[in-house]
């Protein structure tokens, strides 16, 4: 039997939708809940096994980042741009426009849509002025870009040597704040970026020390990224102010100290109420309740090719007894109980970014 979102992340912990507010969302595998055509790994088996129990397009084996961040602000679940961006009726709610795999450049492997163009695809629903007009944007909607890095991978493989990142981690960043110029001006008054993971940490780099360590060599590279971009979120704030544009409000969803918080201390209980007093004007406290320890903090519960199959139909991967004791479930991606521990740590960063400019 199938369960419901609000029986996952527990009914008593989260609060009924804001019907006010519209979230809509750019990105990669982290924010995206099914917009990747069928053939991608995100709709094979075992994805989806926690929730709904069968692959629904989410990197992941249930609930990922833009699940609980929707609950957290109130949100309804942002309607799929594969579904409904050819909709000819007004849409009461948000769109998720992101597509796992995706960055600043296409991804001809995952066929995916650069993020850059995923906000024209919002533009083009505008225009058209069917699904959505700008006048259906309110002070309370959010725009949130999810970048976790998809470009560095490839980059890093043929750029081992640190010395040649500090150029590329530029145009990385600079290609962020243009997409970010993009939904300023959409009118968006509250427009979220996450920062970039601790990419040493994730499975397909830890897997060289048998998941027991993060792979340190590429912390000046995350760190230099972090620290570009919120010198980009702090001008943005500040042309915003001199322009005397309204209420602008761009701010960082810090995943790379919620992820260091979960995995230094392995997820252990981290329970942390989410005040989110900008983006929810009657400041209401929402708790969210994150897991007990996990088992394996480096170890992918869906360990090896995961999902894909050899000539003769043999499983090319492993699956952890219980995905609940594993933070990561394949090479790149939390699982259900890791975005959920991840959120339950984000109170106090994000209550900061959220309230303080720059």
């Amino acid at each position: 039997m199938q369960r419901g979102i609000n029986e996952v992340m527990g009914s008593n912990q989260v609060f009924q939708p804001n019907k006010n507010l519209k979230l809509f969302v750019f990105g990669d595998n982290y924010a995206d809940t099914g917009n990747m055509r069928h053939g991608a790994v995100s709709w094979k088996s075992p994805y989806g096994f926690t929730f709904p129990g069968k692959p629904s397009g989410r990197y992941s084996d249930g609930l990922i980042a833009t699940d609980f961040l929707a609950k957290v602000l109130g949100a309804k679940s942002p309607h799929l741009w594969r579904t409904h961006g050819r909709s000819k009726l007004k849409l009461n709610r948000g769109m998720n426009f992101a597509f796992g795999g995706s960055g600043v450049y296409d991804s001809p492997a995952e066929k995916s849509t650069n993020m850059s163009i995923q906000v024209s695809f919002l533009v083009d629903l505008f225009l058209a002025g069917r699904v959505y007009t700008y006048d259906d944007l309110s002070s309370s909607d959010v725009a949130l870009l999810s970048y976790s890095g998809n470009d560095y991978f490839g980059y890093i493989a043929e750029n081992p040597k640190f010395a040649a990142y500090p150029a590329f981690v530029q145009y990385i960043v600079d290609d962020i704040k243009q997409t970010l110029w993009k939904l300023d001006g959409l009118k968006f008054k509250n427009i979220a970026v996450t920062s970039l993971q601790p990419i040493g940490c994730i499975p397909h780099y830890t897997a060289a020390s048998s998941f027991k360590s993060c792979n340190e060599s590429y912390s000046e590279l995350v760190e230099l990224h972090n620290r570009l971009l919120k010198n980009v979120v702090a001008k943005l704030n500040e042309e915003a102010r001199l322009r005397k544009k309204g209420q602008r409000n761009f701010f960082i969803i810090d995943i790379h100290k919620a992820f260091m918080t979960v995995l230094k201390k392995k997820g252990e209980n981290p329970k942390v109420t989410l005040k989110l007093s900008i983006l929810n004007p009657s400041c209401k406290v929402f708790p969210v309740t994150g897991s007990t320890r996990f088992k394996d903090m480096l170890k992918p519960c869906c360990d090896g090719d995961c999902a894909n199959v050899d000539s003769k139909g043999a499983k090319k991967y492993s699956l952890c007894d219980d995905p609940k004791s594993a933070f990561f479930w394949d090479d790149f991606n939390p699982t259900q109980e890791g975005w959920k521990s991840i959120y339950s740590v984000l109170g106090n960063p994000l209550t900061k970014s959220t309230s303080t400019k720059g």
